[in-house]
């Protein structure tokens, strides 16, 4: 495992973060869950991310369940703020003061830890003053509840704002965290260098388009049994987008390249957001120990021009490049 810093801190990350979304807390049991966290440790994986929101906390509690003896000082632990949690009440949502204050005690007792390394703005959110979120986290690095601040799915403009807030308030906002792939560019044109400009970096998930970029979807093929497409619980429809023939052909270009260079398909799609230098980490998730195993040896792999122009071949125009597509809600829903 190689380490990257994170943003313009003297923070470093691994390459690879296990990220526990769509899996711990809802679809993989806790002990399958505790196995991958372990596969993940034993790659050299040091950072895990996650979120309150995902599995209604659950999957903050399984993580800080599967990490209990690890040395904490070895480890960076991420965690979100933004989606409705709890009974969903009507501050139980959001990037208020109240929100954001209750919900980093709630997730450091899930977590089991004092701090975390990077809290994180889950989404922008239009209905609470930027003033008073950037105000709410810095009191929260003051109070030594976490050492520094990120956000996820901001636009250029957003994270010049908030930037802006941070550095004013003296705490230091250095990631963001966004959706990248071959097949999700929408970063490349303004978000990228208004963090170059910034010194954020990108932690980047879906690298491999919800497991499109694997190549087990084939055109015109019956579903994989138990994929991610068959989830009727968030999956499918979060991989919905990616799954018309033409898109699922197009991925099948990427074959002889992946073959050519000793890899599979996945490991392909993360060392390709890798060799974006504005991103400092790739984030895989697990339904099984050895899938994390696998997805690691991306780490490291250097792709020559000579491949990153045959993959933009093969992609072709079904890449998504419009950079109006980061967005966030446009308004709170609990």
């Amino acid at each position: 495992m190689e380490f990257r810093y994170l943003g313009n801190s003297g923070l470093k990350i691994s390459e690879l973060t296990y990220g526990n979304w769509l899996t711990h807390g809802s679809q993989v049991e806790n002990d399958v869950a505790t196995q991958c966290v372990r596969a993940a440790l034993d790659a050299g994986i040091s950072t895990f991310d996650t979120a309150d929101v995902y599995a209604n906390t659950q999957a903050e509690t399984v993580l800080g369940e599967a990490l209990q003896g690890e040395r904490r000082q070895s480890l960076e632990i991420f965690t979100k703020v933004f989606g409705p949690t709890g009974p969903r009440g009507h501050n139980d949502v959001g990037l208020s003061r109240k929100h954001i204050l209750e919900s980093i005690d709630g997730s450091l007792t899930r977590l089991q830890t004092d701090y975390v390394d990077l809290y994180q703005a889950h989404r922008y959110d239009v209905e609470t003053p930027l003033e008073e979120t950037m105000q709410a986290f810095a009191d929260v690095v003051r109070q030594g509840k976490a050492l520094y601040i990120g956000v996820s799915e901001w636009n250029a403009e957003q994270l010049r704002a908030g930037h802006k807030l941070a550095t004013e308030l003296g705490v230091q906002l250095i990631s963001n965290q966004p959706q990248y792939s071959m097949l999700w560019r929408v970063i490349d044109d303004e978000v990228v260098p208004a963090s170059v400009e910034l010194g954020v970096s990108q932690i980047v998930w879906s690298p491999v388009a919800q497991g499109v970029l694997s190549g087990k979807y084939r055109p015109g093929q019956p579903l994989p049994e138990g994929s991610r497409a068959t989830d009727e619980h968030g999956g499918k429809d979060m991989i919905s987008r990616w799954m018309a023939d033409e898109v699922l052909t197009g991925v099948q270009n990427l074959q002889p390249i992946a073959d050519d260079l000793g890899l599979t398909m996945a490991q392909l799609a993360i060392a390709w957001v890798l060799q974006n230098t504005n991103v400092a980490s790739a984030i895989i998730g697990a339904s099984r120990p050895e899938q994390v195993a696998a997805n690691v040896k991306a780490a490291g792999v250097s792709l020559d021009a000579e491949v990153l122009t045959r993959i933009d071949s093969a992609i072709g125009n079904l890449a998504e490049t419009d950079p109006r597509k980061t967005v966030s809600p446009t308004k709170r829903e609990a």
